[in-house]
């Protein structure tokens, strides 16, 4: 079975051109039926592109921080195509994505639901490896990239605040989930700065221990899980 070679970067991270990247996406958007859980976010991720552009500087000239924030962008996406990659192939995508895997065609979940476990799963688990990715590619240290990491974060946070639109409409319709709504309370235990903050802890400790494989693989492995637990409570059916 086709394993992810988690510690490692992607074969094509940093390689493959940024528009290729989503060229991908809109290819699995078309392969992928309509509700299907990983759809859902992978379309969400497709939404926000004019945003995430507009984060990184677009309109303007490239600058260095412009160009390793989409440098940054392009090693996150392929982190969640790896999953994919993986899972087309008969193997395992890394705990953090499995429950978005194994639910993707649950009837009783919402759209907002799939599309949080994956930001999820995308933010606490791909992103920190991202980081490391493209520190090996780059020949530098972390810090070197906490500019990009900061307009990466600002570009997820600006995916977030659309999963409302995905939400029930109901009597506050407008000003996000409807307060009765048991969902409301779900996604309101996800908190998008404080999953950045950790997966920046994150891609530092894994620099740090870089060195030492076995503690590295070790703290994935316990990164992971924990994503993939809060990933499971996300998709707990309604309805």
């Amino acid at each position: 079975m086709a394993e992810i070679q988690l510690l490692a970067a992607p074969p094509d991270a940093d390689r493959r051109p940024p528009d290729s990247v989503w060229q991908r996406m809109h290819a699995l958007r078309s392969a992928w039926p309509d509700g299907d859980g990983v759809g859902v976010f992978n379309g969400l991720c497709l939404s926000g592109a004019g945003d995430i552009a507009a984060s990184y500087g677009g309109g303007r000239a490239a600058t260095a921080a412009t160009r390793e924030a989409s440098a940054l962008r392009s090693a996150l996406a392929e982190r969640y195509l790896a999953a994919v990659d993986a899972v087309d192939l008969g193997g395992r995508a890394p705990a953090a994505w499995r429950p978005l895997f194994h639910y993707r065609r649950h009837p009783g979940l919402r759209p907002a639901q799939f599309a949080l476990a994956g930001v999820n799963a995308h933010v606490g688990h791909d992103l920190a490896l991202a980081v490391v990715d493209l520190c090996r590619a780059r020949g530098c240290e972390p810090p070197a990239l906490e500019t990009a990491f900061a307009r990466v974060g600002d570009a997820l946070t600006l995916l977030v605040e659309r999963i409302g639109e995905q939400a029930p409409a109901g009597p506050d319709a407008g000003r996000g989930l409807r307060v009765e709504d048991p969902v409301t309370h779900l996604l309101g235990s996800w908190n998008v700065e404080r999953a950045l903050e950790a997966a920046w802890s994150s891609a530092l400790v894994l620099w740090g221990l870089r060195e030492v494989p076995p503690l590295a693989e070790e703290f994935r492995e316990r990164m992971d899980a924990g994503v993939g637990l809060v990933g499971r409570c996300l998709l707990t059916p309604y309805g």
